[in-house]
């Protein structure tokens, strides 16, 4: 395994947060001092910490939640046209776990409860300015519509996880995740 390192230039590191609640990424953020660690190791590129507005190429990407909907199809494709090694990162963009619980209702049952019904704007609805995103008929895990490298299970990964990972891929070896094997 080669290591991400070359030419004498730091890795650049980025993280997507798609259909998910967040844990993921605030499980990165519990690797604490060792934040410090990795950030001396990589440049930190598009990232929900830092507020991105474009997403340029990078090494790694974390990538956190599910496909749920238009914005979310179109961002994960450019997300990996420019990423060198692309991370589900935790059970949502692996499996599709909570979010995919939408899976059981057709897209229309779902904006009628949960839009329609509570005066919400909603895409297509008359009067409407269009503030929910189109959904996608099926949530979807990351690996049935762009190539993944890596799959991170957890619901949230551990920061030791994130941490190991991370720094195996740094180093050009393989991440010894054999205590981390669990769903959410």
């Amino acid at each position: 395994m080669d290591p991400l390192t070359t030419g004498g230039s730091r890795p650049r590191l980025a993280t997507v947060w798609l259909g998910g609640c967040s844990g993921c990424h605030m499980s990165f953020l519990d690797m604490d001092e060792r934040l410090l660690d990795l950030a001396a190791r990589v440049e930190i590129g598009a990232t929900p910490l830092t507020d991105y507005k474009s997403f340029a190429p990078v090494d790694v990407t974390l990538v956190e939640g599910a496909v749920a909907n238009e914005e979310h199809l179109e961002q994960i494709r450019h997300v990996r046209r420019n990423t060198r090694v692309l991370i589900a990162f935790g059970d949502c963009a692996v499996t599709g776990n909570v979010t995919a619980l939408r899976n059981l209702f057709a897209v229309d049952d779902v904006l009628d409860r949960a839009y329609r019904q509570t005066s919400a704007v909603v895409v297509g609805m008359p009067g409407g300015d269009g503030i929910v995103p189109r959904l996608l008929d099926r949530v979807r895990p990351l690996h049935e519509l762009v190539k993944v490298d890596y799959h991170l299970q957890g619901c949230p990964p551990s920061a030791d996880a994130i941490f190991e990972l991370l720094t195996a891929l740094l180093d050009g070896r393989l991440a010894d995740l054999r205590g981390e094997r669990r769903f959410g």
